[in-house]
């Protein structure tokens, strides 16, 4: 045991061992351990010190073994007996060294998760890195906050069905699903489940930070809850190929009245020209001149052609007719605004639709203002007055 005997004293080993204090074994103890981890040592030499370290561990004294635990939380030279013995122990000594020290094998993480408490479960989840099979016995078993914190860690490995599961058991919890949407990358089956959950503030990172394919904004767009989709047709609107968005929306059979129609009642002209022009095959330049034709024909014929339902085209015609009518500022209102006074305009033309009609286009619509859902049974009652 040469080299560690030239890196640390007798004297050193002799108060280590019989010390009078706690206070003087702890301070021997962390003297050892900065020397140890710092000696470049033999197999030989590290067997012994290896020895010593497990003096350490059976101190009777917290403070020793706190040091040891402390010092040497992320050396190598910890032992696996030596590194589980700590994890078992009071939580100012288990703490350190199970956050970081590299001797715990997946199967002790797997343990120390099944019955080893909340925070003994956030520290597994914070390590530097964590295995699939960690990660998984982390959401089939952890407190909700050892799920986030292993979520909110971009160094934990997770395989794709326990990220499903994380969903699936926390979908009530706002911790755990801003941490999910916060991650580097997600599967895009995650990303739709997550956006149909979270809120508008985490929805628009999920949306602005991973890539959302056409047919899975479709899915989340018309889905059975009839979710907003407003920040699904913005991205629409973001990409730099409307015309590649519509064209793979339509192969799968999604680019729908529906989804055309929620995106002109957000002002969302563009989209709306793009996808009439490949429902109807005729070219945007074609197709916009005749949806912006001063007259009542253009976009008549354009509607009929891409095959849209007859009963909806009074609600295109007065979104379209409000979009010219209107300026967008800019301002934090401009599509509640527009929404409102589309509507307004469409629910007091008796001609363009019955009853079941304007119940259709209120089911279809998100986010209408309470003034404007006023406005249709004002005007609901005032035609079943006069009828």
């Amino acid at each position: 045991m040469a080299t560690t005997r030239a890196a640390l004293t007798d004297e050193d080993i002799r108060t280590l061992v019989k010390g009078a204090t706690p206070d003087e074994r702890a301070f021997a103890a962390r003297k050892i351990c900065r020397r140890l981890d710092a000696a470049v040592l033999s197999e030989e030499d590290r067997a012994h010190a290896q020895e010593i370290l497990r003096v350490m561990a059976h101190d009777a004294a917290e403070m020793v073994r706190e040091a040891l635990s402390v010092t040497l939380k992320s050396s190598p030279l910890v032992p696996r007996d030596v590194a589980v013995q700590l994890a078992q122990d009071v939580e100012r000594i288990c703490m350190p060294i199970l956050g970081a020290s590299p001797a715990f094998t997946d199967a002790d993480l797997v343990e120390i998760v099944r019955v080893g408490g909340p925070l003994r479960q956030v520290a597994v989840a914070r390590r530097p890195q964590v295995s699939k099979t960690v990660t998984r016995a982390i959401v089939e078993l952890g407190e909700e906050g050892a799920v986030e914190a292993a979520c909110a860690n971009d160094n934990a490995d997770f395989a794709e069905e326990t990220l499903d599961a994380a969903v699936a058991r926390f979908e009530r919890s706002e911790r755990v699903l801003a941490a999910l949407a916060y991650r580097d990358a997600l599967p895009l089956a995650v990303t739709e489940k997550l956006v149909a959950l979270v809120g508008d503030q985490v929805r628009d990172h999920l949306l602005n930070r991973h890539e959302i394919s056409a047919e899975l904004a479709l899915e989340i767009a018309l889905g059975a809850q009839e979710r907003a989709t407003v920040d699904l047709v913005d991205q629409a609107g973001r990409t730099s190929d409307v015309k590649a968005f519509v064209s793979h929306l339509r192969e799968n059979e999604r680019l729908t009245a529906s989804l055309l129609l929620r995106a002109l009642a957000q002002g969302h002209m563009t989209f709306l020209e793009w996808g009439l022009a490949e429902l109807a095959s005729v070219p945007h330049h074609r197709t916009w001149l005749m949806i912006h034709d001063a007259g009542p024909l253009g976009l008549k014929a354009i509607y009929d052609r891409a095959g849209m339902p007859a009963r909806l085209y009074g609600a295109f015609r007065a979104g379209v007719d409000t979009y010219h009518s209107m300026e967008f500022d800019g301002g934090a209102r401009d599509r509640e605004r527009f929404q409102e006074r589309m509507l307004q305009r469409f629910l007091t033309q008796v001609d363009v639709a019955n009853r079941e009609d304007c119940d259709y286009l209120l089911d279809k619509m998100d986010r209408l203002s309470a003034d404007a859902r006023a406005a249709y049974h004002a005007e609901a009652q005032s035609r079943q007055a006069s009828a």
